[in-house]
């Protein structure tokens, strides 16, 4: 089959690699129909991990059933379903108290596994024509039937329901005001999100013009980290208290303010200055225990200079940690089946699985309006 193979650093390319099959009575297989580019994705690419080159990428994935194995009790061929990223087995300790980011069985040695990613366990992802799905009845979402709201499902394997879990960890409640750093697809998500559990008022903060745009267009007030501090452009507007509670939707790559160089600690730093005396964070945004491009030492090795003593003089909480999809991606789908939820608006380009070089290249640069990516690597 054809599938999306990392080379290196800022490389991939479409092969042909070998296809998957059933290896475990509790497998499925599944025809790929949609898989998006994430921005987790770009870390890997930009060679910002341990990843090495012949991984397939891909972990969210949506498609339809070919085949299942014998121990397969509630899915059939045919069936349209969407994967959470999260690979899960649904009964270790993690998995039954909810936490299947966590899951203690699929990826012995670490908690979690996931489809196509660095240390995440022996899962092909899902750029590609096809992809096995382990633990098939618990990892499975079924969908309606057809082809409707794909771009809209297909989001239900991450972006969704880890900007909805980037609110459940900064316990954002109606009426409470919010600051999302980040207005990437992650971000965006995350200040739709905050919007459908009824807050008041959510800021945004970016310096891209087209995703400051799209926060815009969805309700949100755009902060552009150009034109001044976040946090006292966001006091400015909040009587100079700030806000009750702050997401942050960057994580580790996060761009120091009127420079062009990383600062790995800004966002959560800006964050700290940017939530009010008492109120919460919550930090969906990736951060790494290594990363072999930081701009230092420490952040080398995932240690990063945060702002701790402000953060305790000010009574703050905070929630941190991978998207526990199984948790969210249900109820949210019945939104966008109600017509309550529409998260598709975050998608700039739907393309073939042949142009995913291409794609990659200008999803990193954050050129020609590229926000997020849909590949179909088959037709629905």
């Amino acid at each position: 089959m054809r599938a999306v193979v990392y080379k290196g650093p800022f490389e991939v390319a479409i092969e042909q690699v070998e296809d998957p099959r059933i290896q475990h009575p509790n497998d499925a297989l599944v025809r790929v129909t949609s898989t998006a580019i994430c921005g987790s994705d770009l870390h890997m690419y930009e060679g910002r991990t341990a990843a090495e080159p012949g991984i397939v990428f891909g972990h969210e994935n949506l498609g339809v059933i070919e085949e299942t194995g014998e121990g397969v009790t509630t899915l059939s061929k045919g069936d349209r379903v969407v994967m959470p990223f999260n690979v899960a087995c649904g009964f270790c300790k993690n998995c039954s108290a909810g936490f299947t980011g966590f899951c203690l069985t699929v990826n012995p040695g670490f908690a979690g596994g996931a489809y196509g990613y660095v240390a995440m366990g022996p899962y092909t992802g899902g750029q590609a024509e096809y992809v096995r799905v382990p633990y098939a009845d618990f990892n499975c979402l079924k969908l309606p039937e057809g082809t409707e709201k794909e771009t809209d499902f297909v989001l239900l394997a991450d972006i969704f329901p880890t900007g909805y879990h980037g609110n459940e960890l900064a316990d954002v409640r109606p009426g409470d005001s919010v600051a999302v750093y980040g207005a990437g697809p992650v971000g965006l998500m995350a200040a739709y999100s905050a919007m459908l559990r009824g807050a008041s008022k959510v800021f945004v903060v970016d310096r891209v013009a087209e995703r400051l745009q799209k926060a815009r267009e969805i309700g949100a007030i755009p902060i552009d980290f150009t034109q001044g501090s976040p946090a006292g452009q966001i006091k400015e507007q909040t009587g100079g208290e700030g806000t009750d509670k702050g997401i942050d939707a960057v994580g580790y790559q996060a761009q120091a303010q009127g420079e062009d160089r990383e600062e790995p600690a800004i966002v959560l730093n800006s964050l700290v200055e940017t939530v009010r005396p008492t109120g919460a964070l919550g930090v969906p945004g990736l951060y790494v225990p290594s990363d072999p491009g930081g701009p230092d030492e420490q952040s080398k090795k995932g240690m990063l200079m945060v702002a701790v003593g402000r953060l305790f003089e000010k009574g703050l909480r905070m929630g941190t940690g991978q998207c526990n999809v199984k948790r969210y991606n249900r109820h949210l789908r019945d939104m966008i089946i109600e017509d309550r939820a529409k998260p598709s608006f975050v998608v700039s380009h739907e393309l073939p699985l042949d142009q995913a070089s291409s794609a990659y290249e200008k999803f990193d640069k954050r050129v020609e309006g590229y926000t997020k990516v849909v590949l179909h690597p088959q037709a629905a």
